[in-house]
């Protein structure tokens, strides 16, 4: 018998992302399934929309919006399964999409998370932003994916079709075993939203587990179903968020010349914004930069006893992508020296 699977969907005033595609996860073939809508706070109908149009769904709801990372975390709390999948209300599955990544991570016990191939919605022979084939960390911590550098999409032709070791998964569509959850302390609900997924991979690898990537299981992704990619306020979690996760997981040394060269390469950004006539991202930048000073103690003690050194984790570019696209030009993942 397969392993028992929950695939969480953590809603907030998502009505319609779950109308149009939870009816796709119901049919996953998979024969030992459970589907669970943890609802984070929502303010629309979505509660009684679900409970009269899906009864076969196991909803249970938070008091208020914890964010992604806050909300997850509330709502595991009450599954139980060996392996939970954290899927995005904005995810289109195909109907063998569990089966492969299980096999996969069965096969190894030190397989602790993965992904399937993620993939555009709109455009189903693209890659799509958060995750693609697989996530990595440049150099200085930035992160990019196996088949999208910043916002260059590559056309799936089958180049990525190799199961790898990465080094984060998409928490657009998250496996974790259930027992390596509990173990890592699940996700860090202070990020709020945005790179949660990546510290956990982080705080795993450090734990001398493996994340890996699937290309035998697809899903396709809208993007900014929750959140839009054009708003400040994102902006803010990502440039904050990531120098959070350096100082949390970094070796001690690594982290301070790390996160040094990091805030100079976000001033270059800073001041893109600021010439391109937006001066909301321009503040994002200074406020998530002045947040993770503020943070620098609360930070310190999450930092647990031992970090690997950072250039041995699979999925780290030795070099930096910022250099690597700007300067040097480099469109796509297989360019990459």
């Amino acid at each position: 018998m397969n392993p028992s699977v929950a695939v969480v969907i953590l809603n907030w005033n998502g009505r319609s992302w779950l109308e149009k595609f939870l009816p796709g996860v119901l049919k996953s073939s998979y024969d030992n399934l459970q589907v669970v809508v943890g609802d984070n706070g929502s303010t629309d109908d979505s509660v009684e929309f679900l409970a009269i149009n899906f009864p076969t769904v196991k909803i249970l709801k938070n008091e208020a919006n914890y964010g992604f990372a806050g909300g997850y975390n509330k709502i595991l709390e009450r599954v139980e399964a060996d392996y939970f999948i954290l899927l995005n209300s904005d995810v289109e599955v195909t109907p063998n999409w569990i089966q492969p990544i299980i096999d996969l991570m069965k096969s190894d016990e030190k397989i602790a998370a993965a992904q399937p191939k993620i993939k555009f919605q709109q455009e189903k022979s693209q890659f799509e932003y958060a995750g693609a084939a697989g996530g990595y960390l440049d150099v200085y911590g930035y992160p990019f994916c196996r088949g999208r550098l910043f916002n260059i999409y590559e056309t799936d032709n089958g180049q990525y079709n190799d199961a790898k070791e990465i080094f984060w998964a998409s928490g657009a569509s998250f496996f974790i075993k259930s027992k390596c959850w509990l173990e890592a302390g699940g996700l860090d609900a202070d990020l709020f939203a945005h790179m949660e997924e990546i510290d956990l991979c982080w705080r795993l690898k450090n734990l001398n587990y493996k994340v890996v990537y699937c290309p035998d299981s697809e899903v396709f992704h809208v993007g900014g179903g929750t959140l839009q990619t054009e708003n400040p306020f994102k902006t803010y979690l990502n440039f904050r968020n990531n120098l959070i996760i350096m100082q949390k997981n970094l070796p001690f040394g690594d982290a301070i010349f790390r996160i040094s060269i990091r805030m100079c390469i976000d001033f270059i950004a800073w001041w893109h914004f600021l010439l391109s006539g937006k001066p909301k991202f321009t503040m994002a930048v200074s406020k998530g930069h002045w947040h993770f000073l503020k943070s620098l103690l609360k930070t310190a003690a999450k930092r647990s006893a031992y970090q690997k050194p950072y250039l041995k984790h699979a999925g780290v570019y030795k070099n930096s992508i910022v250099w690597a696209f700007f300067i040097k030009k480099v469109k796509w993942f297989s360019q990459l020296t």
